[in-house]
């Protein structure tokens, strides 16, 4: 499907073009913000790498391979407007929505404050993460991608995208412990 939706948007299918931006807007954002941690900076930058997919999408042989694709052009993008801005704290839309069908879901108003305030906890962790730890673990466990596609895409070997898993998590449970606690 994915590779026809590909085919018709290098063909210039309008249609096919606006169902690719929507179906994989959602996962670009949260790469972005992977790389970068600056809310402020995600829509701006998506915005930008959506115009050098359109402008590259020829280049795409293998329809395949269009998620890693993708993800190159959004890492790269966000790491030319990082390198340009300092990071600053905040947050995602992309990431706030990680659990908000939870929270839609709770029948008691302090339950769902309680898990708003849990997962504001828990994104500020996330984001006060280095990048190098931050965005193996957003790719992973909101992406839900595989240590092979990982690897890939940072250009890393596996082994180290374990080890930055590993590290990364440990620094997210201090980084919580400490927040918990204080």
């Amino acid at each position: 499907m994915i590779g026809r939706l590909v085919a018709l948007a290098q063909r210039g299918d309008r249609r096919a073009a606006d169902r690719l931006v929507r179906e994989h807007d959602g996962w670009v954002r949260s790469a972005i913000y992977a790389v970068i941690g600056r809310p402020d900076l995600v829509d701006d930058v998506a915005q930008q790498v959506w115009l050098r997919v359109w402008e590259r999408l020829d280049t795409l042989q293998s329809p395949a391979r269009l998620r890693p694709w993708l993800y190159t052009i959004a890492r790269h993008t966000a790491l030319d407007v990082g390198a340009s801005h300092g990071r600053r704290s905040g947050r995602t839309t992309s990431l706030e929505n990680v659990s908000a069908v939870d929270e839609r879901s709770e029948r008691h108003p302090a339950q769902a404050a309680s898990r708003r305030e849990q997962r504001e906890v828990l994104l500020a962790a996330v984001q006060a993460l280095p990048a190098d730890y931050r965005e193996p673990l957003v790719l992973r466990h909101l992406q839900d991608w595989s240590y092979a596609e990982i690897a890939q895409v940072l250009n890393v070997s596996v082994e180290t995208v374990e080890t930055r898993l590993v590290r990364g998590r440990a620094l997210l449970r201090e980084l919580l412990q400490d927040r918990v606690s204080s």
